[in-house]
């Protein structure tokens, strides 16, 4: 009878922890919301909620898309405040992000993103917006680009994934993407990553700078841990390449102003694998490269990002000569034209 009480033991040990971990979970997910409340407006397409914040009460519309495992306070950190001096901002936070529902999981593409951030922008009141997008967000701008081109008026992909790559799904997403890692890793890790590991994280993502002052008390990693978020973020991860593959043969295909930035010292999506063919592929693309700047361009290098948007809308005819002269002057002398 010995293995019957091992057996009874596993399985109430397996109990104990699913219920821990259960309400762990469920705690700190209620505790971050707490922390992190709806800080914008909240729009309905078709039974689909989006939240995002809206800045700026005069000027060209400009929608501003986060990146993975981001959420619109990521972009409202830095830069969203100084374009909203001569844009109207919309920062939405991506569906299964921060306060905005989840798309199914078999709709939730970068194409289906980009459907729906469109629809939501538009119904708050944006007008053939310029779309900025970072990192994963930018895959998600470009694919608003190719998808629904006569929406916009300018694109500015900001260290953003557009091209396949030749390397591995990173870990944590090959543990988290599968079936078996949606239902148990992604509840274990939400429950018990302890918060010095997650800010480490963060920290991280900046590198080779420093993450800066009062930006991960302002961004709120702990929305991010939640196992709804983590399920969302996992999978697309894990689907991007894909998704990117099919949208390469359009790029020759873009008809309006593109301007890319990137940092040189990106070690998560390469400039040269990334943006330097991108702007080959898009017809009169250019590209601001940032010596020793590396992923997270826009709160590091905000000024340059504010630059790419200012030129993007001059070329677009959105822009006064004397705000774009303006912005050409304050960052003179820090990036390199393609």
């Amino acid at each position: 009878m010995t293995w019957l009480r091992l057996a009874a033991s596993f399985i109430l040990l397996v109990i104990v922890l699913g219920g821990a971990t259960w309400g762990l979970d469920t705690w700190r997910a209620r505790q971050a919301e707490a922390d992190y409340p709806p800080n914008g407006i909240f729009v309905d397409v078709g039974g689909q909620r989006v939240h995002m914040v809206v800045m700026g009460d005069q000027g060209p519309d400009l929608v501003l898309i986060h990146g993975a495992s981001g959420s619109a306070r990521d972009l409202t950190f830095a830069l969203a405040p100084e374009l909203a001096k001569r844009y109207r901002v919309f920062v939405p936070d991506r569906p299964g992000f921060g306060w905005s529902d989840p798309l199914p999981a078999d709709h939730d593409t970068i194409f289906d993103q980009a459907k729906l951030l469109q629809q939501a922008t538009l119904k708050a009141g944006a007008r053939d917006p310029i779309v900025l997008g970072h990192s994963y967000g930018g895959s998600v701008a470009i694919a608003w680009a190719v998808t629904l081109p006569d929406t916009l008026s300018g694109l500015v992909p900001v260290s953003a994934p557009s091209q396949k790559w030749n390397s591995p799904l990173p870990l944590l997403y090959q543990i988290t993407s599968p079936p078996l890692g949606q239902a148990i890793a992604v509840p274990l890790i939400s429950a018990w990553t302890p918060p010095a590991i997650v800010n480490h994280e963060v920290a991280a993502v900046f590198a080779p700078q420093e993450m800066p002052k009062g930006y991960a008390q302002w961004f709120g990693p702990s929305m991010t841990l939640r196992v709804q978020t983590m399920r969302v973020n996992a999978r697309q991860r894990a689907d991007l390449e894909g998704e990117i593959s099919q949208m390469i043969p359009e790029y020759p295909k873009l008809d309006l102003p593109v301007l890319s930035v990137h940092g040189d010292a990106d070690t998560i999506v390469g400039e040269k694998i990334h943006a330097f063919p991108f702007t080959r592929q898009v017809p009169g693309a250019e590209l601001i490269s940032l010596p020793g700047v590396g992923h997270m361009t826009p709160q590091i290098a905000t000024d340059a990002v504010v630059e790419a948007v200012d030129r993007v809308a001059a070329r677009a005819k959105l822009l006064k000569d004397t705000q774009q002269n303006a912005s050409d002057e304050s960052t003179s002398g820090q990036m390199k034209l393609r």
